[in-house]
């Protein structure tokens, strides 16, 4: 793959309603490419979860273009009341994990703030005809009226895509769930609220594994919560948390059942002279991904992404400010609660670029190799096929020039919290409020 700094991106798609319509519910509230990335699943704060399917034209055309059909629609949560806490737990899914694929069905986990769904999507194109005990509508014959046996056929029909939920596990967490990862082993998952994370078989709903636990005997001493959780993509028993502190602990669940001493523990010490406030708030880890390679992983915080490499704890290697001119806004952003905005950031697939989002619509690609990095604004007033991005600059005082925009002009309701990159290609979905756009390197 080459420098992600020189690939030139053009627009693809983008599915969801004009910006007039928006319901609370249609907002995108996560966004995730299968294993092969010919499905892109979202879920939204409405509890639904709706699947893309790579359209097989667009992928075998010269050249190829990076263009998703709508595959599967299905509600995955419904809004829920807990009497004995007196709480409503909303149907917003936090996250969707796709297991690896072992036969022609697909599986997905999806989760709301309590409950763990396991899903699977199946196709149907053909009905069997002809049964001995009961009518084509389903209804059963008369006994009596059966004379002759006969020999059951199967017919084509249209095809169906049904969505089933297998497993559901639920009532482990006291606290919301932020996180779910699904183990290299294929066969178990964590999932990781404020305070604790649980480990799942997936084939076992009423039992969890506690594996790590902050909670203090006093909730008055508590100092941090957990915010994000992962799996290490080769080695079954290494997993990694983050949390409000600005720290990422690496634990291995082999010398320990719990794992409540970490193997590693990632920091990197304060600037002093940044010192301020809000240093606490915004050293705080929204997210945190190892790379395919499992060599590397990178963190999110409010300003900044930083990627560090597994071995060295002391500092990371690589620090790329996305939003530095916001620095100076602060005050203004804990007003507003954009403060404690979540982002999320993602790898390509080879490992070689970062991506994470913005306000004002605005994402953010940095290449690791030539240290370049993009602006890019996911608008529909670009909205047609190949239509090349500009990317955009910020100025933040003295004179503007012509394509720049002022920090003062920028929408801070319109942001980029969920974002998502091809394990294969340079195809990146951006989540915009309720908009699902798809951008694509321009060949």
């Amino acid at each position: 793959m080459a420098g992600n700094g020189d690939i030139q991106w053009c627009f693809s798609q983008v599915k969801g309603t004009l910006e007039d319509d928006v319901t609370e519910a249609d907002i995108i509230s996560c966004v995730e490419f299968n294993h092969d990335g010919d499905l892109l699943a979202t879920g939204d704060k409405g509890g639904r979860v709706v699947i893309f399917q790579r359209d097989p034209i667009s992928k075998n055309s010269i050249p190829r273009r990076g263009e998703y059909n709508v595959y599967s629609t299905f509600q995955s949560h419904e809004p829920e009341f807990d009497y004995l806490k007196s709480l409503e737990i909303e149907e917003k899914i936090n996250k969707i994990r796709w297991l690896k694929r072992k036969n022609p069905a697909h599986f997905l986990l999806s989760t709301n703030d309590k409950t763990i769904k396991l899903w699977k999507v199946s196709e149907r194109d053909k009905r069997v005809e002809g049964y001995n005990t009961k009518e084509e509508n389903g209804s059963i014959r008369d006994p009596a009226s059966i004379t002759s046996l006969r020999v059951p056929t199967i017919r084509p029909m249209e095809l169906m895509v049904e969505a089933s939920p297998r497993r559901i596990f639920a009532n482990a967490h006291t606290y919301h769930i932020n996180s779910i990862s699904v183990n290299s082993d294929q066969e178990t998952y964590l999932s990781a609220d404020d305070l604790r994370i649980n480990l799942w078989h997936l084939e076992i709903t009423d039992q969890s594994f506690n594996i790590v636990d902050i909670k203090p005997t006093n909730m008055e001493e508590l100092t941090e919560v957990i915010t994000a959780a992962e799996f290490h993509p080769a080695k079954c028993n290494v997993l990694v948390y983050s949390s409000s502190k600005g720290i990422i602990r690496l634990c291995d669940m082999r010398s320990a059942a719990l794992c409540d001493q970490h193997s590693k523990l990632f920091e990197e010490p304060e600037d002093p002279t940044n010192r301020s406030f809000f240093s606490e708030i915004i050293s705080s880890i929204s997210d945190v991904k190892l790379s395919h390679s499992g060599r590397y992983m990178i963190s999110r915080d409010y300003l900044s992404v930083k990627v560090w490499d597994l071995q060295m704890e002391r500092k990371p290697i690589e620090c790329y400010p996305v939003h530095e001119y916001l620095r100076s806004k602060l005050c203004s952003l804990y007003e507003n609660d954009c403060i404690f905005d979540k982002f999320e950031c993602c790898w390509n697939g080879s490992d070689s670029a970062i991506m994470t989002g913005s306000y004002n619509n605005f994402f953010r690609v940095f290449d690791c190799a030539t240290k370049r990095d993009l602006t890019l604004e996911a608008a529909r007033d670009i909205a047609k096929p190949k239509t090349l991005l500009k990317p955009r600059k910020v100025c933040t005082g003295g004179k503007r020039k012509k394509d720049e925009i002022s920090v003062d002009c920028l929408d801070f309701n319109k942001k980029i919290l969920h974002t998502a990159w091809h394990p294969s290609e340079n195809v990146v979905a951006v989540a915009a409020t309720n908009n699902l756009f798809l951008f694509q390197d321009k060949l």
